[in-house]
Parts: structure tokens; sequence; C-alpha cells
């Protein structure tokens, strides 16, 4: 019932995504918010009796300080990256896909069960098989929500988010059922896998899929960008009646696009079992398709803008750990203070329209200036 309380609030958000490109002065405006969301979060701070220097700098040192937090805040850019990739792609084609997370769960759930099966086989088979099937059972789920939209025009926000529900209950069953392990000490998940990613740095989370994600993201980034399909993709999504009077074939974009997505959450759910949990699990994600649907919202659906957030992100998801341990703040203010950033990110619509009237104003004044000198 939840899920079904946040609709409303969803397809506002969506009513009013961005079109236009990373403009200059959209970057500034967007800085400039992220400006006042520290200032902000510093008061908070101030309020709740820390330090806002030491607890900012706890949170950077916490994120970038070491290798071992480095590393893991790379991990977490990649996962980030790929979820807003996925989420951009399918929105450039003029179709939402809000339903990654259950295409992440059946992902991870295929690649584990294919990477436990290949037991005994060639390292590079297992993670090639799994990588496959991961990439087909999200791009499959995914699937079906295009066709709902294109065939029967129902609407696709609606669609992926009940079959969210359904895809993380339905692996949930499985794993706590007839997919459940036999091992010792494990309460919930499948068997191991058979092989898995070795770590680049040391006991942190990044680790070989590093390499995958790059190339995921390589190649998105050349098809929305550098592509036919991604020109048409962009026309689709900015006019589906006009890319349709001009001979291009909006439905198979859509659909295409909304698998592509799935396809790259599939991936996403690849990636933290081979990973990190060396098996799946049933708390895979914690809302990793959510967050990355902020960051590509953030920077309209633009493939670099992606890539530059998902960082940014990932240092504050990272470094506020790192605070609340190092700085002694507490959890709840760390959450405050990047939820405030996160409401000034969002709210760079206005600060851009401020900047403007701003403007505006001194240009007036100057010419006013001039003619009374003449």
């Amino acid at each position: 019932m939840s899920r079904l309380r946040i609709l409303p609030a969803l397809k506002a958000l969506i009513a009013i995504k961005p079109k236009q490109k990373l403009t200059a002065q959209y970057l500034l405006s967007l800085f400039i918010a992220i400006v006042l969301a520290f200032l902000v979060g510093a008061g908070i701070m101030l309020l709740c009796g820390y330090d806002p220097i030491e607890c900012y700098a706890a949170l950077f040192r916490g994120a970038l300080g070491k290798p071992r937090a480095f590393g893991n805040t790379l991990a977490k850019t990649a996962t980030l990256c790929l979820t807003g990739l996925a989420m951009s792609v399918a929105a450039k084609a003029g179709i939402f896909n809000v339903g990654g997370e259950g295409q992440l769960y059946f992902g991870g759930l295929a690649a584990a069960v294919v990477g436990a099966r290949l037991a005994g086989a060639p390292a590079w088979v297992i993670v090639v098989c799994a990588l496959l099937a991961a990439v087909f059972a999200g791009g499959l789920y995914a699937w079906v929500p295009g066709i709902l939209k294109v065939k029967l025009k129902v609407n696709e926000v609606v669609t992926t988010i009940l079959l969210n529900s359904a895809a993380i209950y339905f692996c949930s069953y499985l794993t706590n059922g007839p997919l459940k392990t036999a091992e010792r000490g494990i309460s919930s998940g499948t068997d191991s896998i058979a092989v898995s990613f070795s770590p680049i740095i040391r006991l942190s989370n990044l680790n070989g899929s590093i390499w995958i994600a790059f190339a995921a993201a390589l190649i998105i980034w050349y098809l929305m960008t550098r592509s036919t399909a991604g020109f048409e993709m962009k026309i689709t999504g900015a006019n589906e009646r006009f890319a349709k009077y001009g001979g291009i074939r909006a439905d198979r974009l859509m659909i295409a696009g909304m698998v592509i997505s799935g396809m790259l959450c599939g991936l996403v759910g690849m990636i933290e079992v081979f990973g990190i949990h060396k098996r799946f699990i049933t708390n895979l994600s914690a809302g990793y398709y959510f967050d990355g649907m902020l960051v590509a919202m953030i920077m309209r659906y633009q493939p670099f803008g992606v890539i530059v957030m998902s960082f940014f992100f990932a240092i504050l998801t990272i470094g506020g750990s790192a605070m609340e341990l190092s700085a002694g703040i507490s959890g709840e203010v760390i959450l405050i203070v990047q939820a405030v950033i996160i409401f000034f990110m969002a709210a760079e619509g206005g600060i851009r329209q401020s900047l403007r009237v701003w403007s505006a104003k001194r240009r007036v004044k100057r010419t006013h200036a001039k003619e009374a000198g003449v």
C-alpha cells in the first residue's frame, strides 16, 4: 500500500522532467544549489552541537582519504552510474522505467543461479554466462511494461512500480524456498557462486566488475550521443507524434529503450552478486535504482552528467557513514543534511530563474545608467 501512495508524487516528479541540455547556466545554478545546501547543512549541524568544518572534513576523508574508502566510493559510483544511465536511456526514448529494482533483483538471481550451477567450468565461461543471464532476465522483465505501454497504452509508471514488488517478493520466495542453500550458517540465500570478482583495492568493495561497468557506461554513452538510434530516441522522447510523422519507428524505439534499461539493471544485480555478496540474498539492493533515478533527473538524462553526479552522490553516501564514526555525528543528522542537499539540487530550476531575473535587472539598471549619463 505504501508503494501505491507514492504514485501521485512520482508522477508529478516525472511530469516536470527537464528536457534541456546541460548548459553553462544550468551547471552554475546547480553549483550554487550545492553550496547553499552545504551551508544549510552546516547550520543544522551547529544547532545540533556539532562542528560543521570537522564534520565535512570527516565526510570527505571518509570517502576519499584512504585507498579503501576511495575504492568503496568508486564502487558506489559504478552502481549509481549504471542505474542512472538505465533511467536515462529509457527516458530519452520517451518511456519511464521506474521498475529498475525488480529488474535488478531478477538479474541478480539469474546470475547467482548460473554462477552456482556452472561450478567446475572455466572462470571466464561462468562470468560470461552469468552476465548474459542477468541482462536477459532484466531486459525481459522490462519488456513486459514496455509492451503494455506501446500496445495497450497502460501507464508504465504504475506497471513498473507494481512489478517491482512482484519481482522482489517472488525472488524472496525462491531464495527462501526452492533455491535456498543447504550451506550451514546461511539463513537466507542461494548457493554460493563458483567464482567471483577479485578485489582491486584490499578490504574495499572495488573489484573487477568496475571494468564491466565502465564498458557498459561507454556503450550507453555512445548509443545516446553518437549513434543514429540515440538520435532517433531523443526525437521520440521529445515528440513522439513528430517522430512517427518523420518515419521513425517510435514504438520500437520505446520498447528498445525500456529493454536496454532493464538490461543495465540486470547487470547491476549481477555485479552485486559476483562482486560483493557471492550469492543472491533477499536484500540485494537498498534502493539503488531510485538513487540512480534521482541522479539521472538532476543531470537531465545526460550520460556524462550522470557519471559526474554519481561520483558526487557516492561521496555523500560513503562519506556520510564514515562521518558518523569519526566525527561522532548521529546518523539522523547525516540523513537530514543529505536530504537538504538533494532538496536544493532539485530546486535548481528556481535558483536558475532567480539568477535570470537578477541578471535582467542588472542589464536594465546599466541601460538606464547609460541613458542618464548621455
